[in-house]
């Protein structure tokens, strides 16, 4: 009998003996559906270096049809981009302008549950919460996405002013900006220039806690409509993002066009390299 079995069948409290079963239950599924995403990652890297399903079998003492059955049906690779076992995703409430009521931009309720579907199709269980007005969160969670820019959290302000290449600055006629500082380009939303045009740029990193002690992803559009691009490039092209940016820290900076009724994006790009943060410590 394992270790760990042998100690909860030990327990003479049938309560928590229950609660920490079950507790073992939820971690040892967990370490499976995780051991099997690192499986079929390990298979197709070896496919990528130009490996059959046979050679591969052979290697590894399974048949070609289990082989070929992991890479079909396995947890996708790319999940790793949120973590291990469950996502937190994380959206602001704003002040209502007229009735000064809290309130969650439409896009970004419809971003966070897209986000959250995603994260099932990869095996990877949601929770959702909202960031008080005023911008507390604690950034220092395993897992963790924030739809948030500087302008609504400190704690997000802080956490983006580590990245020296891509930041947000005031114009001087007064609308925020994200600008590249290698190249000097300035990145203004559609809806601040002299001839309005249904375009946002938003920024996407994963970036080092406060605490030193792992990554958290923070995105946010100029305005809501950035953000749900975002969203997009996420769900359509999650697996691109993950191989390009190898499980790495990350910012790159990504372009919206959207329908000017429904605020659904229309197209999203890619508008800058990914830069690899590297050690910010």
């Amino acid at each position: 009998m394992p270790d760990e079995l042998h100690r909860i069948a030990a327990i003479r409290d049938p309560f928590e003996q229950l609660r920490q079963a079950t507790a073992r239950i939820t971690a040892a599924q967990e370490e499976v559906t995780e051991l099997a995403r690192l499986r079929r990652r390990v298979i197709e890297g070896l496919k990528d270096q130009g490996l059959s399903y046979a050679d591969i079998a052979q290697q590894a003492g399974l048949s070609r049809g289990r082989i070929h059955q992991i890479r079909q049906q396995g947890p996708r690779p790319e999940g790793a981009f949120f973590g291990v076992g469950s996502v937190t995703i994380a959206t602001p409430l704003k002040r209502e302008a007229i009735r000064a009521r809290p309130v969650v931009a439409v896009e970004d309720v419809a971003g966070a549950q897209r986000l959250g579907d995603l994260a099932r199709s990869l095996r990877l269980e949601p929770t959702f919460e909202t960031i008080p007005v005023g911008g507390q969160i604690d950034l220092n969670r395993p897992n963790l996405v924030v739809i948030c820019g500087p302008r609504i959290s400190t704690a997000v302000a802080e956490t983006l002013a580590q990245d020296q290449r891509f930041q947000f600055e005031r114009a001087e006629d007064g609308p925020w900006t994200l600008v590249d500082r290698e190249s000097g380009q300035v990145y203004r939303s559609g809806q601040d220039e002299t001839a309005p045009r249904n375009w946002d740029v938003a920024y996407l990193g994963r970036l080092p806690r406060p605490d030193r002690n792992g990554s958290v992803v923070i995105f946010t559009g100029i305005h809501p409509q950035g953000s749900l691009g975002v969203v997009q490039l996420l769900c359509n092209n999650l697996a691109e993002v993950y191989s390009a940016t190898n499980g790495e820290d990350f910012s790159v900076l990504v372009g919206t066009e959207y329908d000017p009724d429904s605020q659904e994006p229309l197209s999203v790009e890619i508008l800058t390299p990914y830069h690899l943060l590297g050690d910010l410590s």
